[in-house]
């Protein structure tokens, strides 16, 4: 089954137990004593979370505090919300959904539990691959040992160069696996672009002495808040461009949401990072899909290609355009 949505890879963040709202968010409902969570179910119904329990009532403390929704709705087990969160991410065009359980659990055997939990429930849920996000690599290998293939093949998030990490190559080979590999050194985060190419140069060795297939590796050259290092940006696109003509065939990404961290109107510059990351060479991206639309930066990636003479006459372009047309008839002759 394809991963690739014309073209443009998009993998889901919303799965991922770090996740939080303000507490001062619209979407949170405070009705007496109770607090909930408004949300659009997988059947398209409005439908209500109650957050009480990890609300912060205190006046002082729901300034600073953020509530964890997405872990307390795997600890609750509500499924529904789940399921909105995953077929929200579906409809705006992901193509693979990312789960981590990290924060639910300090303890291993309690994390890996919920993994075993977890995984099949999305499953039941989607077709879309689910890459395996953790960082322990027992979690991972947890989850893929309760994968179902014949629903999707599973992704692995992720392997570098620290210690003891090197172990999820062999397994992505094992269990057919899509491979994510990011720049972490073996002792530090990568100081600049040069860093970032030579240690996925290193990576990429390893995968090579494993046969794992090109396409099936995903390169994160890792994305730095802006309002950290004004230079950030520009080592993350430098990497790129630089991996992208070494490695014309694997496939490049990145938590791309990072670099807005701190900033005011964080769509804006995430938008604008967007494009410049698919100029540079990206043909995957980590966002949050509801709110970063995928739709026009798959017609950009397309229209782009077009005019730097990558696609001969526009025939992919054209090619989606029709279908685009065809779609919009279809549907709203159903409308009629």
């Amino acid at each position: 089954m394809s991963v690739e949505n014309n073209g443009l890879i998009v993998i889901g963040e919303n799965v991922n137990a770090t996740r939080k709202l303000k507490a001062s968010s619209p979407r949170i409902i405070l009705d007496g004593n109770v607090a909930k969570i408004r949300y659009v179910n997988a059947n398209g119904d409005e439908a209500f979370m109650d957050v009480s329990e990890v609300y912060p009532w205190d006046e002082a403390a729901r300034k600073r505090t953020l509530v964890p929704h997405v872990s307390h709705a795997i600890k609750t087990k509500n499924l529904e919300y789940i399921g909105g969160l995953v077929a929200a991410q579906e409809k705006a065009g992901a193509t693979i959904i990312d789960v981590c359980v990290d924060e639910i659990a300090v303890d291993p055997e309690e994390r890996n539990d919920w993994m075993r939990w977890l995984l099949p429930e999305i499953q039941k849920m989607t077709d879309k691959s689910l890459a395996i996000d953790s960082s322990d690599p027992e979690t991972i290998k947890v989850g893929l040992a309760i994968y179902d293939q014949s629903i999707s093949r599973p992704a692995m998030n992720s392997v570098n160069l620290e210690p003891g990490r090197d172990i999820m190559i062999p397994l992505a080979k094992e269990y057919n696996a899509l491979l994510f590999a990011n720049g972490s050194g073996r002792e530090a985060m990568p100081a600049d672009d040069k860093e970032r190419v030579e240690n996925m140069k290193q990576l990429m060795g390893l995968m090579d002495d494993a046969d794992i297939p090109m396409t099936d590796r995903y390169l994160d050259p890792l994305v730095f808040p802006l309002g950290a290092g004004p230079e950030y940006g520009n080592h993350y696109l430098d990497a790129v461009r630089e991996l992208r003509e070494a490695y014309p065939e694997v496939h490049i990404f990145g938590g791309h949401s990072n670099v807005s961290f701190g900033l005011p109107k964080r769509i804006v510059v995430n938008h604008a990072f967007l494009v410049l990351s698919i100029l540079a060479g990206c043909d995957a991206l980590m966002i949050d899909p509801v709110v970063n639309p995928v739709f026009p930066l798959i017609e950009f990636k397309l229209a782009s290609e077009a005019l730097l003479g990558k696609d001969q006459y526009a025939m992919n372009y054209i090619k989606y355009c029709r279908a685009e047309a065809k779609a919009a008839k279809a549907a709203a002759e159903a409308a009629k």
